[in-house]
């Protein structure tokens, strides 16, 4: 009893190993002066170097093997930010189009609003660049189902920027979930919310709808494309699967500023074997902003930014099997409290995101945020709008698993 009770608070303090993921491509635990590159290095050209787009340049800056010698943006601010942060003799452009005529670059980075999202990617695999686009993937089914067919008939790299899928801590949530030892997961709590307008200075009125994209229906899906779509995803890579069905309501309740996207949404999506997840986001609160709550019939997942909590049920107090002892006993810790679950820290996970892009692009393997996920992710956010819009329960179709 003793050896098994120490091999359980092992587990609990230290973690297991991790079964997939970042050690499938060799960067886990690694930093990144320690990775090994071939010395040819991978010419990227940034389309849409805005505040995320910039934020992609100051990474990509930082990995060996990876070099950002073009940006493109119609704003001259943020053109001359992204060149700032790419090499030396960069070439700056205005129309996408050119860029994708650049000979010397080898694949893009698509960090432009969603509405751009399918033109973009559908010029980019015609020109024969690697993609590595953003989330959501696309802005409506139907663009979602024409890139999967773009891409598999290409022999390039698509991958998206579900960048969630290379962090550590949910590797290891992953695998805890499937060696079941909060038994079984019927429910997921999912909320991103802000106290924030969203709302960015506009100096010149004509600019306002292309700075402030976010607020309009034609350009994109609101905070459930912008925010809620990476905890879309990951429930969808925890149950190896996709929403079948979503009911919700969504208004523009609160931010009353001309916008036409809800400041708030509520829905509830129904996964194989009746398993829910409920999708918040609101822009008037921002108490716990980001926070993931998985419930099984034997302990609980609380996920926040950069720490995930384990709470056994206090009335059965058992993790079911756990370092391969069936039904060892985890103490309820007093005043509710959880127990840490110890995860290999990393750095940033696009940071980890844009390494297997990298990879993916030398050795032709396959993204773990793939054009199918992406897909999958683009569908359910689009049938969560059009839920909360009509007040009609939305359906998964079956051509949409095409």
């Amino acid at each position: 009893m003793k050896n098994t009770d120490q091999s359980r608070r092992k587990f609990l303090s230290t973690g297991a190993m991790v079964l997939s993921g970042l050690t499938a491509f060799g960067y886990q635990g690694l930093g990144i002066d320690n990775l090994s590159f071939n010395q040819d290095k991978i010419r990227i050209g940034l389309i849409g170097s805005g505040s995320r787009g910039q934020g992609l340049a100051s990474l990509i800056s930082k990995i060996p093997g990876l070099e950002l010698v073009a940006c493109c943006d119609i704003i001259p601010e943020n053109l001359q930010g992204g060149l700032k942060l790419a090499v030396k003799g960069a070439r700056g452009y205005t129309d996408y189009k050119k860029l994708l005529s650049d000979k010397e670059v080898q694949a893009v980075v698509i960090a432009t609003p969603l509405y751009l999202h399918h033109p973009m990617a559908v010029d980019s695999l015609a020109a024969g660049k690697h993609i590595y686009m953003e989330k959501t993937m696309a802005y409506n089914i139907p663009q979602a189902l024409d890139l999967v067919k773009k891409v598999e008939k290409s022999n390039l790299v698509f991958q998206v920027g579900h960048q969630y899928r290379y962090y550590s801590m949910y590797m290891k949530v992953k695998e805890i979930l499937s060696k079941g030892w909060i038994g079984q997961v019927t429910h997921y709590e999912c909320q991103y919310n802000r106290n924030s307008n969203w709302r960015k200075p506009v100096s010149d009125p004509k600019m306002e709808r292309a700075i402030n994209w976010r607020m309009y229906k034609e350009y994109c899906g609101g905070v459930l494309s912008e925010l809620s779509a990476h905890e879309i995803d990951i429930v969808n890579w925890m149950t190896d699967s996709h929403p079948l069905k979503v009911a919700g309501f969504g208004g523009i309740d609160y931010w009353k500023d001309g916008r036409e996207t809800f400041d708030n949404i509520r829905l509830v999506y129904e996964y194989p074997n009746g398993v829910k997840a409920s999708v918040t986001s609101i822009l008037s609160n921002e108490y716990k902003g980001y926070s993931m709550r998985i419930l099984g019939s034997k302990g609980t997942i609380e996920i926040l930014r950069d720490q995930a909590y384990i709470y056994p049920e206090a009335a059965k107090k058992t993790l079911g099997t756990v370092d391969g002892v069936t039904g060892a006993t985890v103490e309820v810790l007093p005043g509710g409290k959880g127990k840490p679950i110890e995860f290999e820290k990393q750095q940033e996970p696009t940071t980890f995101a844009l390494i297997d892009f990298a990879e993916c692009i030398r050795t032709g393997k396959k993204p773990a945020s793939s054009v199918k996920t992406g897909r999958d992710v683009a569908i359910a956010v689009h049938m969560g709008n059009a839920a909360a819009e009509t007040e009609k329960t939305q359906y998964w179709k079956e051509e949409y698993s095409i």
